[in-house]
């Protein structure tokens, strides 16, 4: 049986368990922050800092991190558009599991297409879906660079590199942090106020 005839015969299954029950039981909402910047923009780090407060305060969390994502359900993927397009939906329906499943998911990915982001945000739903900017100069990323990456980008080494030799999209996000000048602590008390603002914890 080939997989056209076999996705016809699957169907959603109901589960009793819903999330609304889940979040009650978590003590807060489901959602996702999505952390898209520049590679070195430090939008792994401030998820992780961001993570570390949530967590310390109970809340049940998870960073999806693009690096790791990349050792597991995206190996197969290169850097071309289609791919970092497939990539973005892969992570999409993971975050998607979560927040149905009453979790912060706290997604660390460059991204750097506007449609890629807006179907992620189209998927997951405007209200659960919060996109936050980490706002860094190429020059500052280039400056702490601390995996070699734009040095080996400059040397035509690594192709289609983001802020190199592939376009960044600038968002018109739900938060814009300016991860370039200020300090880390700052960034990460802007975004746990901000879900504070919105009743999400």
């Amino acid at each position: 049986m080939n997989s056209s005839s076999e996705s016809t015969h699957i169907f959603w299954h109901h589960a009793t368990v819903t999330r609304p029950r889940r979040e009650s039981l978590n003590r807060h909402k489901g959602v996702v922050l999505w952390f898209t910047g520049l590679p070195g923009s430090g939008k792994s780090t401030l998820a992780h800092t961001v993570e570390e407060t949530l967590h310390g305060q109970g809340c049940r969390t998870f960073v999806l991190d693009g690096d790791n994502i990349r050792h597991g359900l995206c190996q197969d993927l290169n850097f071309s558009d289609k791919d970092r397009s497939e990539n973005n939906r892969r992570v999409g329906e993971v975050c998607k599991l979560f927040v149905n499943a009453g979790v912060i998911v706290l997604a660390a990915f460059v991204s750097p297409f506007k449609k890629d982001r807006l179907f992620i945000r189209n998927l997951i739903g405007c209200d659960d879906f919060i996109e936050i900017f980490c706002d860094c100069s190429v020059k500052i990323c280039e400056q702490r660079d601390s995996k070699g990456l734009y040095k080996k980008a400059r040397k035509g080494l690594i192709p289609n590199f983001t802020g190199v030799s592939s376009r960044y999209e600038t968002p018109t996000a739900e938060l814009i942090i300016d991860t370039g000048n200020e300090t880390l602590s700052g960034c990460a008390d802007k975004v746990c106020n901000y879900l504070k603002m919105r009743n999400i914890v």
